[in-house]
């Protein structure tokens, strides 16, 4: 029987249910809040986090996929911490998280730089997918890396040519953030493709920006799944063409082809405190249910369109092609 790492350890997929699949526990800069506490009063997160994320229970979501990893502040052990208390089902990521330059402690080793040798990223990765991460047991199930406006730098080339070794190496599916007004997705195929990864396997996170279902048919044509995962950021694309644009997919029969989310979080240092909410107000775990299914069906997509989106396109990118 086929299972994924979670954060309580291994499930049946056959058992993930519905499933969010780009949704993020907390995102922060660890060594801000280290030196300035008086920004974060961790008892007071960690209650909020299991309040939103037991809501999100209740409304019938039994997983999210949390690709929150280095760069992104990635703190495991919160994370069972705020877990060990709602019973939902969080996938873990390893990875790295940069739209441009390397951080300096990987900057001056691995292909191509002034001390050169392998890349140092790879066998990091690979121990969070095959032995745990930080020493807690608890495994990554998937790789994230980025790719935005700026394109493929050095530095980002080497995340994925890193995030590609470690497919290779462990099967682990990945998902991209990729700015989809640049067309970035197609890019990541490209390259992708020519380092041996399982196209089947990535998801081309944040297409879900773009209305251009020409872009969207090339990249699903191409073999990944297309992430309509920013529901409730009206501000880059309104709610009404974010629903148009997945009702048309479906009418042309890829809802195989397509993972829904929010990239929703309980907590974001990015912005000042209470404004996501102030000025994004759909922007929450459970926009989703509260609104999106409901325009959907409204635009002719079947519940059974709706489960293979959330039920079972989340189980095929997690059941290993041996199995």
């Amino acid at each position: 029987m086929a299972t994924v790492q979670t954060v309580r350890g291994p499930v049946d997929v056959d058992a993930l249910g519905q499933t969010l699949m780009h949704e993020h526990v907390f995102v922060l800069n660890e060594e801000y809040r280290l030196n300035y506490p008086d920004h974060w009063d961790e008892e007071t997160r960690v209650r909020d986090a299991v309040d939103r994320l037991r809501a999100l229970k209740a409304v019938g979501v039994d997983t999210i996929v949390d690709p929150t990893v280095l760069g992104l502040g990635r703190d495991i052990r919160r994370i069972m911490r705020v877990n060990a208390e709602v019973d939902l089902n969080i996938i873990a990521a390893t990875g790295l998280y940069t739209y441009n330059e390397l951080p300096f402690v990987f900057s001056l080793t691995g292909p191509g730089t002034m001390l050169g040798g392998d890349e140092p990223m790879t066998p990091l990765f690979v121990r969070d997918l095959t032995e745990g991460i930080a020493d807690t047991g608890v495994k990554a199930a998937f790789l994230k890396c980025a790719v935005e406006e700026q394109g493929v730098t050095p530095g980002v080339l080497r995340v994925l040519h890193a995030v590609a070794d470690a497919h290779r190496q462990t099967g682990a599916p990945i998902t991209v953030h990729t700015n989809a007004i640049h067309h970035r997705g197609l890019e990541v195929q490209e390259i992708f493709r020519e380092q041996g990864v399982d196209l089947t396997k990535v998801v081309i996170g944040h297409s879900g920006d773009s209305t251009g279902l020409d872009y969207l048919q090339r990249l699903i044509d191409g073999g990944s799944y297309v992430g309509m995962d920013r529901f409730g950021l009206n501000i880059l694309l309104p709610f009404e063409d974010r629903v148009r644009t997945v009702a048309r997919l479906v009418e042309r029969g890829l809802a195989e082809r397509i993972v829904l989310a929010q990239d929703a979080s309980c907590y974001i240092d990015w912005f000042p405190p209470g404004l996501p909410a102030q000025l994004q107000p759909q922007w929450k775990y459970t926009h989703i249910h509260d609104d999106v299914l409901p325009a959907l069906r409204e635009q002719g997509v079947t519940e059974e369109q709706i489960d293979t989106m959330l039920v079972t396109n989340p189980r095929t990118y997690f059941t290993p092609d041996a199995v």
